[in-house]
Formats: structure tokens, C-alpha cells, sequence
């Protein structure tokens, strides 16, 4: 068995064979993501169901970290969009991340893989928590505050028994399972022949292997929420996340690194297999799952000490279902409906990373300067959306003029080749 550096995961294969080529459809999910995150960030000081007034800098537990403006203007509709955002994204993205990394890992070699990492994930993370962030939460402390000056805010800020992150968080759970991927690569070379046979199951067997990513995910979220609940998080530092989703997060990461290992143009990710030819049914699994997820929540919620143990655990197994649909359905959507190049989105899939890491700083902002305007809330998250696309996507690409910027947030990803399309009755189809 080869155990080389290359191709090692694909022992006695030929490294030109074996080189994984990001399919159109992919990689075009990354322009339609960072529009999620941000129509996401965008509606939340208009959610119906957050108090009438914002929540004070300086009172425990610090609720402004996740709504930093709180507008009199609200439509319950950004309620259910949240809450779907919020039940999926997060291990969506999870997901996608651990699709690239088998094969980066095989090509760089875990030492160079965990450096590129490090610039590419550490570096912007360390920027824009120590610089970004407060900046963004400026408009947070004038809500309230008795003196609006600077030295005050910063005194305040200080003052805090933790360092808010924002939508950063993310990054330092990414980075926690890049880390643990660089660590665990050189034992599994060994076992490279066995990984290929997991891989091939999911190939093969698509079903079995779904099933076995939503068990895992239910065994490794339902006993943490049990114990902590569903909204406790963890702090220490610029490190945050919620304390009932890091083993659901690492399924997510590992099944996608698992999938990716042997290449995501043919099988569960190919444009024409079981993912793409289901779409419709993944559409009213994810409804299903959702609602029904949104109904046993509000019960529990309800019920609150008293809510009885088969009532949690339900509702815990309808989070982790409707996550699992929820998350299969993009894939599937994107896969049927996002297959080939798309001109417009090529910009905006090559800005997407340094969208991603300034646009809360424009979110903040702008939805202060909208505070008291007699305006519906539909149009104010409009022009906050809206704003902040531009003003992000162009800062963005700006900033990737600067040679040692593009070299951190640039797009490290080969041209997607698209797949070609099968010819009725040919080989190529049934390759998928």
C-alpha cells in the first residue's frame, strides 16, 4: 500500500486520477451561503418575539451578543427564517468544510495543511475579534448608554468578564476541527484501505450511510442538551459556542471529510445521484422536520423545569432531524438547480470568505442608523441587507487588491469543472 504523502488515501491509484476537482454546484454554495448569513444577521434587531427594549451593556447575561440592535419595527416572519437558519447553518457549514479537508490533507500533508489553516482561519479570527468586533458592538453600547463617548465604550468594553466574538465563533470551532483533522490524518494512513471502504459505502450506500450520520448526530447532541439545555454556552476568552452542539458539530465535520476523501464528483454529492434526483422529497422533510421541530419547542419551552423528560427528548430528536434534512436539502438544491458555472456568482464566490469576516461590522450600523425611522420592518432589513451585500462584497474585493490580504482571504480553490452531463444510456450516467 502507498503511504506516501500523495495519495494516500487512494493507495495504487495514479495522483492525477485521484485529484478532487470542486464540482460547480459546490462551489457554488458558497455565494449562496454568505447571502444566508448575511439576510440572516441582517433581520435580527426585527425579530417579533425579542423585548421592547434593548438589552443593557452591562447587565448579565449579555443578550446583546446575539441581538446587538433591538428595533420597534418587527415581522414574525424573520422569526421562522431565523430559527430554520439557526436549527441548520451552523453544521451546514460544518459539513462543507470537512468535504475539502481529506483531500487537502493529501495533497499538502498535515504540518503544511495545519500552517495554511492557521493564515487562512487564526489570523483573520485573531484581526477581526481584537479589531472588527468592537467596532461592530459600538452601536450596541450607544442604545443605552449615559455617556456615548469612546473612552467610555472602551472602559465598558473592558470592563466585560468576556470578549464578545460575534459571528466569529464559528472560526474557532472551525479551527478546533482543522486541528484535530492534522492530528488524526498521520494515524489513519495506515488504515487508508479502510477509509476508502467508508467512503465507497457512502457511495454505494447512501442510505445506510445517512442513517448512520443522523444516529451519530442524535447520540452525540441529545445527552449534551439534556444536561445543559439548549441556550448555555461556553466562554472563555475570543472562544465561544454553545455547550449542547460540539459533538453534533464534529459529526457533521467528520461525515463531510468521510464524503470528500474519495472525491465529490460521482455518488451521494454527483449531479445526478440521490441527493439530486430526491430534491423534492428532501424539501418536505426539511418542512416537516422543521415545524414539527418549532411545535415541540414551543411546548417545551412552555412547560419550561417542568417539561416532562419524553417531551425534551422529542424535541431534541426533532432538532437533530430536521438539522439533517434541512442541511441534505441545500445540498440537494444546489446540486439540481446550481450545477453549471453561474458569471454572476463569480465575484461573489470569490469575495465570500472576506464578506463573511467584515459584514457584521455594516449589519450593526446599519440597523442603528434605521432606529426610530417610521419604516415597516421588511423594509428596513431590505436596506440593511442590501447595504451591507455592497458595502461588504466591494470592501472585499478591494482588500484583495492588497497582495499580502489576497494571500489570507483570497479563494484558494481550483476553477470548478463541471461535470458533464450524462448521454441517455451512457456510461457517464451510471458512473454518477
Amino acid at each position: 500500500m502507498m503511504q506516501t504523502r500523495q495519495g494516500v488515501l487512494n493507495p495504487g491509484v495514479p495522483r492525477a486520477s485521484v485529484a478532487p476537482r470542486t464540482s460547480a454546484a459546490i462551489d457554488n454554495l458558497r455565494a449562496i451561503v454568505i447571502l444566508l448569513v448575511l439576510s440572516f444577521h441582517s433581520v435580527l434587531a426585527y425579530l417579533n418575539f425579542l423585548p421592547a427594549s434593548p438589552f443593557r451593556f452591562d447587565d448579565p447575561p449579555y443578550l446583546w451578543r446575539a441581538f446587538p440592535i433591538i428595533d420597534s419595527e418587527r415581522w414574525l416572519g424573520f422569526d421562522l427564517f431565523c430559527a430554520w437558519q439557526d436549527v441548520f447553518l451552523m453544521s451546514f457549514f460544518m459539513f462543507l468544510s470537512g468535504v475539502f479537508v481529506w483531500p487537502s490533507l493529501d495533497r499538502k500533508g498535515p504540518l503544511t495543511f495545519l500552517s495554511d489553516r492557521m493564515l487562512r482561519i487564526g489570523l483573520p479570527f485573531a484581526v477581526v475579534v481584537l479589531l472588527l468586533t468592537p467596532l461592530a458592538h459600538y452601536p450596541t453600547y450607544l442604545q443605552t448608554a449615559t455617556d456615548p463617548g469612546l473612552e467610555a465604550f472602551w472602559r465598558h468594553w473592558l470592563s466585560l468578564p468576556l470578549w464578545p466574538v460575534g459571528p466569529m465563533w464559528f472560526l474557532g470551532l472551525l479551527m478546533v476541527g482543522d486541528i484535530a483533522a492534522s492530528l488524526l490524518y498521520p494515524w489513519l494512513t495506515p488504515y487508508a484501505d479502510r477509509l476508502l471502504r467508508l467512503s465507497s459505502e457512502a457511495r454505494q450506500r447512501p442510505a445506510r450511510f445517512l442513517a448512520a450520520m443522523a444516529l451519530a448526530s442524535a447520540i452525540a447532541y441529545i445527552p449534551l442538551e439534556l444536561f445543559f439545555g439548549a441556550s448555555a454556552w461556553f466562554h472563555r476568552g475570543p472562544f465561544t459556542f454553545q455547550l449542547s452542539r460540539p459533538g453534533h458539530y464534529a459529526v457533521y465535520f467528520f461525515a463531510g471529510a468521510l464524503v470528500g476523501a474519495c472525491g465529490i464528483e460521482r455518488g451521494l454529492l454527483a449531479l445526478h445521484g440521490p441527493l439530486a434526483q430526491r430534491w423534492k422529497s428532501w424539501l418536505a422533510a426539511a418542512l416537516l422536520s422543521f415545524f414539527l421541530w418549532a411545535g415541540l419547542t414551543a411546548l417545551a419551552r412552555d412547560a419550561g423545569d417542568a417539561a416532562p423528560l419524553a417531551l425534551r427528548i422529542g424535541d431534541d430528536l426533532s432538532f437533530v432531524l430536521a438539522c439533517f434534512a434541512s442541511c441534505f436539502f441545500a445540498l440537494a438544491f444546489a446540486l439540481r438547480f446550481a450545477r453549471l458555472p453561474l458569471q454572476v456568482f463569480d465575484s461573489l464566490k470569490a469575495n465570500a470568505y472576506g464578506m463573511y469576516l467584515i459584514h457584521y461590522v455594516f449589519v450593526v450600523w446599519l440597523q442603528y442608523e434605521l432606529l426610530g425611522l417610521d419604516m415597516p420592518a421588511l423594509a428596513k432589513a431590505a436596506i440593511v441587507f442590501g447595504g451591507t451585500l455592497a458595502l461588504s462584497w466591494s470592501a472585499t474585493a478591494s482588500l484583495r487588491q492588497i497582495p499580502l490580504v489576497a494571500q489570507v482571504i483570497g479563494a484558494e480553490r481550483r476553477r470548478p469543472v463541471p461535470a458533464r452531463l450524462p448521454v441517455r444510456g451512457s456510461s457517464a450516467g451510471a458512473a454518477d
